[in-house]
C-alpha cells in the first residue's frame, strides 16, 4: 500500500481533523526515524499514519484500540511489521516492542503532541519558530502538554537516540509538513500564512 492509498483508508475510518493531523505528524516523524535508523521509510511512515485508524471506533474502549486497527490493516494487505507496530503502540495488549519500528512508534506517538503544543503556545502559532531550547525546557515542565508521556518519549534511548537528537529530528520532520499540520503560523492580520 502506498501513502496515497493509506490516506484514503485513514480518512474512511478516522474523521477527527485533530487525529488526522496527529497521524500525519507521527507519519513524518516515523519516516525521518527510518532514514536515521536505516529502516524501511515506507513501512515506518505507514505505521505512523495508520496507528490510530480505529480510534473513532475504540475511543471508549481502549482495550480494543489498535487490535481493531491491526485487523483492518491485515485485511488491507499491510505488512505484518506495520500491523505489529500498530498493535504494540497500545501497551494494554502486552505486545512486545521487540523491533526498532515498534519502539520508534511508541516514542513518536507522544512527541508529536508535545511539539504541536509547543507551537500552539507561541503567539504566532508557528512550528517554524519552535526552538530546541524551548522544547528542552518544556520537557521538564510536567504541567506542559500533560498528555505527552515523558517516559515514553525518552524511550528513544531504546533505539539508540539521545533525547535531544530525537526531539530535534521530530521537530524538523514536523516543520517539513507545517502547512499540512496547520502550524505554519498566523500573520499580523490574524490569518494563517500560506506558502
Amino acid at each position: 500500500m502506498k501513502r496515497d492509498e493509506a490516506m484514503v483508508l485513514l480518512k474512511k475510518h478516522l474523521h477527527s481533523p485533530n487525529l488526522i493531523t496527529h497521524s500525519l505528524a507521527v507519519a513524518a516523524i516515523m519516516k525521518a526515524l527510518a532514514v536515521r535508523l536505516g529502516g524501511d521509510a515506507e513501512e515506518y511512515e505507514l505505521a505512523g499514519l495508520l496507528h490510530d485508524i480505529d480510534y473513532d471506533e475504540t475511543e471508549t474502549n481502549m482495550e480494543l484500540h489498535a487490535l481493531i486497527g491491526g485487523r483492518l490493516l491485515e485485511e488491507n494487505g499491510l505488512p505484518q511489521t506495520v500491523v505489529n507496530a500498530v498493535i504494540s503502540h497500545n501497551e494494554i495488549h502486552g505486545v512486545p516492542r521487540d523491533t526498532v519500528m515498534n519502539r520508534a512508534l511508541w516514542a513518536a506517538d507522544p512527541v508529536s503532541g508535545f511539539i504541536t503544543a509547543a507551537a500552539l503556545v507561541r503567539p504566532d502559532k508557528s512550528i517554524a519558530e519552535v526552538q530546541m531550547k524551548s522544547l528542552k525546557k518544556r520537557f521538564k515542565e510536567s504541567a506542559f502538554a500533560r498528555g505527552a508521556n515523558r517516559e515514553q518519549m525518552a524511550s528513544c534511548a531504546e533505539f539508540g537516540l539521545e533525547l535531544d537528537e530525537f526531539l530535534s529530528l521530530s521537530l524538523t520532520a514536523m516543520q517539513g509538513i507545517a502547512t499540512e499540520l496547520g502550524l505554519q503560523g498566523i500573520s499580523e492580520e490574524g490569518e494563517k500564512e500560506t506558502e
